[in-house]
């Protein structure tokens, strides 16, 4: 592969719009009926991965992740063989107690957020990264291509 592209998330079906699905309406149905309705207001589908730009600096590619409200000890970056992983993962809670220490307030947030990226034109070797103000910056310099012309002579 000659240009670096996020695997597809077999999760998002709005990427397939081949995929006939005649039970769909039935199914979101369904959904929607067993749902807290109070809950609708919430993109539950953004839990499931984070935004990512990928450009294209000629020699090599720029990867950009959103990830805010992480640390960076809590953002791991794992590559097997062509593959990228970029696996993030937060525990928060808050509470709010009264004069008397009983809870006002409690609230815990959880997520697990992970990514996969094709690496096989990536020199993977002298990638860079960095994570400030909660933008996970990877600098992946491209593999040395082999010169594609050359002469054969004949026997």
């Amino acid at each position: 592969m000659f240009d670096m592209r996020p695997y597809r998330n077999n999760n998002d079906r709005r990427n397939n719009l081949s995929a006939y699905n005649p039970f769909r309406e039935m199914d979101a149905f369904e959904r929607n009926f067993f749902n807290d309705p109070f809950d609708s207001w919430f993109d539950h589908s953004a839990l499931a991965s984070f935004k990512t730009d990928i450009k294209d600096n000629g020699d090599s590619y720029t990867l950009e992740a959103d990830l805010p409200g992480f640390d960076k000890k809590d953002i791991h970056l794992d590559v097997n063989g062509d593959t990228l992983t970029i696996h993030a993962e937060r525990k928060a809670e808050q509470e709010e107690k009264d004069d008397k220490n009983n809870y006002v307030r409690c609230e815990r947030s959880f997520g697990s957020y992970s990514r996969q990226f094709d690496l096989s034109s990536v020199d993977a070797d002298h990638m860079k990264a960095t994570y400030d103000n909660g933008v996970l910056k990877l600098e992946m310099p491209k593999k040395a291509l082999p010169d594609s012309a050359r002469h054969i002579e004949i026997e």
